[in-house]
């Protein structure tokens, strides 16, 4: 995939996030989406990786980026409840947009 074209992509999704962030159960349940999905993408990129590595990764993300939210899904069905989801992952660092930039000056 076109390296401009996923940081587009993903700069749209995080906006999209954003604007549900009013709607209190709706935007934990799209966090608790967003931490499946960064969970499998780190299993499969691991912490280190180039541009060119993680826009080869998203491009076929389709698949599995659907599989670990409904694989998350199940695992959400052992009684613990989105709102304590969403108290534990705030205790995590904040989220930030994937285009944004890092120390280093570069994105994602």
């Amino acid at each position: 995939m076109d390296l401009e074209l996923a940081r587009q992509q993903w700069g749209d999704g995080y906006r999209r996030l954003e604007e549900r962030r009013g709607d209190r159960g709706r935007y934990e349940r799209l966090l608790g989406q967003v931490d499946a999905v960064t969970a499998e993408l780190r299993r499969r990129v691991g912490q280190t990786f180039t541009l060119g590595e993680l826009a080869a990764v998203y491009d076929g993300a389709d698949a599995w980026a659907r599989e670990a939210v409904e694989d998350a899904d199940e695992e959400r069905d052992d009684g613990t409840s989105d709102r304590e989801r969403a108290r534990e992952s705030r205790s995590t660092p904040a989220r930030r947009s994937p285009c944004a930039p890092r120390r280093g000056g570069h994105g994602v």
